[in-house]
């Protein structure tokens, strides 16, 4: 009994730290497929395979099936951090967006959960430290490093930073929405509802804009594999997990962690660089995001 205790104890101060890693491969997965797939079919793939493989866990388990209105909060949800957020990573990347930038600028999720939560519509009653406005002008400036003198050419035009832009737009009002309506839910129904809702949104969208085949190859077959398994199966159960145990802004920081390892593993396996001038962005980025998520978050007194 202490033993399993200890584990699962282990586990759950392992998870911040595994659920990083795991998250920065899913930049890498999609720019390792993406040569032999449009960016919507791919995910769309992706999808498939996990509504087929989370339905039959949930259905040999018997997990409960969110009812009623709830359907509506957990599909909302899923089009938000599924069909939002991956579908602009993936676009980004296709069209030529660097791994590394594309997790920079979606690093500045908890940058744009902070700010939200000081607001007064914001149901959280978080209030934000001048320490953290120092940290939002840091984390904006180090991005803006990063783009500065490329937009226009090469990966850096307005179409790719347009899509990562909206993928970050969707991540934050995804973990928002899923902390607040969604907390609740079994992770493999909810799985299975999310991806459902955002295929649904995804498809008109191939099928409309996307004209190219999918080639089958070893590579690509890697990919999705690994975005399905490591990713759908490992990354995102453990998001939706500490989006549960945390705050929003706890939770969102974990995503200043993920450029500099997403950097670093493009680097090793796809030779991709960055200037000393967007090496100084990111370290930038990462310090203003640093100085948002550390201050304690006090509630108001009123």
């Amino acid at each position: 009994m202490t033993d399993s205790g200890g584990r699962s104890g282990l586990f759950v101060r392992a998870m911040p730290a595994l659920f990083v890693l795991l998250w920065a491969t899913g930049f890498i997965g999609a720019k390792f497929g993406l040569p032999y797939a449009p960016p919507l079919k791919f995910l769309l793939w992706r999808f498939a395979t996990v509504i087929a493989l989370m339905m039959m866990l949930a259905l040999a388990t018997r997990a409960v099936w969110p009812r009623g209105a709830q359907i509506g909060h957990v599909a909302m949800a899923g089009v938000l951090l599924q069909a939002g957020y991956l579908g602009g990573v993936f676009v980004s990347i296709d069209l030529g967006m660097s791994a590394g930038v594309s997790a920079l600028i979606v690093s500045l999720q908890p940058i744009l959960t902070a700010a939200y939560a000081s607001t007064s519509t914001s149901s959280l009653g978080e209030r934000v430290s001048g320490r953290q406005w120092v940290g939002f002008v840091l984390g904006f400036g180090g991005v803006a490093l990063v783009v500065s003198g490329k937009v226009g050419s090469g990966g850096l035009g307005w179409a790719s930073l347009g899509a990562a832009t909206l993928g970050l737009l969707s991540m934050t009002a995804g973990t928002l929405y899923q902390k607040r309506f969604c907390g609740t839910q079994d992770l493999r129904t909810q799985s299975v509802v999310q991806f459902v809702a955002a295929g649904a949104v995804l498809l008109p969208l191939s099928l409309v804009f996307e004209t190219g085949s999918v080639e089958w190859t070893g590579s690509f077959v890697f990919a999705l594999g690994w975005l399905v398994v490591v990713l759908s199966f490992g990354a995102i159960s453990l998001l939706l997990l500490l989006i549960r145990r945390g705050a929003a802004t706890q939770v969102s920081s974990l995503m200043y962690l993920v450029p500099p390892v997403t950097a670093l593993v493009a680097w090793l396996l796809f030779d991709e660089k960055l200037t000393p001038l967007a090496f100084a962005g990111m370290g930038l980025a990462v310090a203003g995001v640093a100085l948002v998520v550390r201050v304690p978050v006090r509630r108001a007194s009123y």
